[in-house]
């Protein structure tokens, strides 16, 4: 017989249901009322299970809707630069990719800054959407400087992704991060399958090999689906 106290049960009872799967990504699950009447327990129980999920994260609250089970965010980190089509095969996954662009342009003025050239020099430009099991996870946009990097634009990136080229042939020296919560332009939303309102996470990235500032990236990834997280000692 389960001694443990009865709000514990309850949240193990949801726990257990969310973690094999039989309440997916955004299943309802029953309101406070139902559990109540299952557990015969008294609402304060209850809601004291839910809310101790709500704050592990598994569970998210909708005013007027009712509780959720929150989408499995990736956690990518910040310290190092990994290949997004490794770690989606580390967890499993399928990883594919859709080119959007693969062009010669010229830079203007904010990627001249950013990439260290003069306005309207010829620069490499790379538009991918990366997937996991077909679920659009992160849009890349890449700036790269021809002079370091010049058979960039010949590659097939369905075959090797532009980070898993640039690592193999300019070893990188070191990396600049930023990041911000952005609502992403209506052709981001678009490719990566969102609705207006749904925020993305915009890393920017800087990347150099010795000294030669190799490639200017812009990496949208949906505020739903994933994190980003940064462990360092001190």
């Amino acid at each position: 017989m389960n001694k443990s106290p009865r709000y514990i049960q309850i949240r193990d009872f949801i726990n257990e249901k969310i973690s094999t799967n039989v309440w997916a990504p955004g299943t309802k699950i029953p309101t406070e009322i139902e559990l109540t009447r299952q557990f015969a327990v008294s609402r304060m129980t209850v809601n004291k299970a839910i809310r101790d999920l709500v704050t592990a994260g598994l569970l998210e609250r909708a005013p007027r809707l009712g509780t959720f089970v929150c989408s499995r965010k990736v956690d990518s980190p910040l310290s190092d630069i990994r290949n997004i089509a490794d770690e989606i095969r580390q967890r499993g996954k399928v990883y594919s990719s859709r080119i959007l662009t693969q062009a010669i342009v010229r830079a203007d003025n904010d990627i001249a800054m950013r990439l260290g050239v003069k306005i309207d020099t010829c620069v490499y430009f790379s538009e991918i959407i990366h997937m996991e099991d077909d679920t659009a996870l992160q849009m890349e946009l890449r700036w790269v400087n021809p002079e370091f990097a010049p058979d960039y634009i010949k590659q097939d990136f369905k075959q090797a992704t532009p980070n898993e080229y640039l690592t193999k042939n300019c070893p990188l020296s070191s990396i600049e991060h930023t990041v911000e919560a952005v609502l992403p332009a209506a052709h981001i939303q678009k490719q990566l399958q969102l609705n207006s309102h749904t925020p993305c996470l915009l890393l920017n990235r800087r990347t150099w090999s010795r000294e030669n500032l190799i490639s200017v990236a812009l990496l949208y990834h949906p505020g739903d689906k994933y994190k980003l997280s940064l462990t360092a000692q001190v």
